[in-house]
């Protein structure tokens, strides 16, 4: 079977192989903000409140996915483009193993001392009860959130990103419908709403399974031995992510105090409804990052100099141009993408329209932070990648959520985020530079070059 990874880079099909985990990943962000409009709608805001609560567990879950996932497709990617088939190979089926096993004794030690883990995160006697629910069914289901989230990488590094896109549709389809079927019909509360997400994470990771079982396909599950350097040096490439998913939850959970201090319900809301859109957004750039990043393995893998240069100056274009558009269709439409979650005329419609014009500048840089941490863990260089998603989406936010409030009141507030971006976009642009001969692309930000290039 040919390898797509070998295929000539062109803009236009840089576009073409990275829409469908752009795709999918939007999608998968879209079905999760639907999860949480029928567990609110339908259940009510206690119920929501209790997912919240529990959530950063589910996170810690997904960030083992995301980490074996990122950090090992860079190793099997590099492997491949070596030409070191056999290897790779497996690599893989040590790392997917490995991956299975941690989230297992994650989830055990979860359920052991479950009671423990609701009430240190903030759980009241009232919340509990569906806390305790929702929690378990989805610990229990472990082993599909993990390969789900896996395997999402996986099929870009195995050349079918159109069918991580098809069974993650499917699999977000299935959870819509499920979730109105357990929670209306069937009143299962929050328990369905679990139940649902696990269904929709199943099918993904089934599908996933079936594929990598094929002998015929260029990667696949063979007998593996163990190599505690190949996975040690997995998590470390890939803790970068596991680092955004663990910090999301406590910059989340800063938000909401700060929010509360300075506006209330109604502030922690209007923050809620703008990290709302920001998940979209940066969903969008994550998913092109994911498409594009076993390219990146690949061609430095096979020292390919010319095709990596491409790759890279294709991706900052199109990553520029979207922020562009994205900041500015955002601004145009925001009465509109906030008229969907709370009426016009009210208190909580104002305050989220005046934080959502400031807030709003962060989307210009976002993606460049995105891909360039990214980009370093395709070159397995995992310390950078870590310090940049560190830095963005925790050091920088904590500075500015602790001074920037106490300088000019809640639109500073509104300021940590683009602050945050910005402060870390120096960094990037100073690790790009660093770095430039090491990764072979020190050509792409000349100007004199690009022009030529372009003749």
């Amino acid at each position: 079977m040919e390898n797509s990874l070998e295929k000539k880079i062109t803009f236009l099909s840089l576009i073409k192989y990275t829409l469908p985990t752009v795709v999918m990943m939007v999608f998968f962000s879209l079905y999760t903000i639907i999860d949480g409009m029928f567990i609110s709608r339908f259940v009510g805001s206690n119920a929501l409140s209790s997912t919240n609560i529990v959530y950063p567990v589910i996170n810690i879950l997904i960030g083992i996915g995301v980490m074996f996932a990122t950090g090992g497709s860079a190793i099997v990617a590099n492997l491949m483009g070596k030409g070191n088939d056999k290897e790779a190979k497996e690599s893989f089926t040590l790392i997917t193993i490995s991956a299975l096993v941690f989230g297992i004794i994650v989830a055990v030690f979860c359920i052991i001392f479950i009671k423990e883990i609701i009430y240190a995160l903030g759980s009241t006697d009232i919340l509990y009860e569906d806390c305790y629910a929702f929690l378990l069914t989805m610990l229990i289901f472990t082993p599909f959130i993990v390969l789900k989230v896996y395997f999402d990488y996986f099929l870009v590094t195995a050349g079918v990103p159109t069918l991580g896109l098809f069974s993650s549709v499917l699999g977000g389809i299935i959870n819509i419908i499920l979730d109105y079927v357990f929670i209306v019909p069937l009143n299962m509360g929050v328990s369905g709403a679990a139940l649902a997400t696990c269904i929709g994470y199943s099918l993904p990771s089934f599908i996933g399974i079936f594929y990598f079982l094929r002998k015929s396909n260029t990667l696949h599950f063979v007998k593996t031995k163990f190599d505690f350097n190949l996975i040690k040096n997995t998590c470390t490439n890939g803790c970068s992510e596991m680092v955004t998913q663990l910090s999301s939850s406590v910059t989340t959970f800063l938000y909401n105090i700060t929010m509360i201090k300075f506006l209330g319900e109604d502030g922690v809301a209007s923050i809620t409804i703008i990290l709302y859109v920001q998940f979209l957004l940066n969903s969008a750039y994550l998913g092109f990052t994911s498409g594009a990043s076993p390219r990146i393995s690949y061609n430095y893998g096979s020292k390919n100099k010319k095709e990596l240069e491409k790759l890279i100056k294709y991706s900052y274009l199109s990553i520029l141009i979207f922020a562009l558009i994205t900041f500015l269709s955002s601004r145009g439409m925001s009465t509109t993408l906030i008229s969907l979650f709370t009426d016009k005329n009210s208190n909580l419609f104002d305050i989220t329209l005046n934080g959502f014009m400031i807030f709003s500048f962060g989307f210009l840089v976002s993606g460049v932070n995105i891909f360039t941490s990214g980009m370093f863990t395709a070159f397995s260089n995992g310390k950078i990648s870590a310090l940049l998603s560190l830095l963005r989406t925790f050091a920088f936010f904590i500075v500015g959520i602790g001074i920037l409030p106490k300088i000019i009141g809640i639109n500073g507030v509104w300021l940590v985020v683009p602050f945050a971006e910005f402060t870390t976009l120096i960094f990037s642009i100073i690790y790009l530079y660093k770095y430039k001969q090491n990764y072979m692309y020190e050509n792409v930000f000349k100007f004199k070059y690009a022009l030529e290039k372009s003749r």
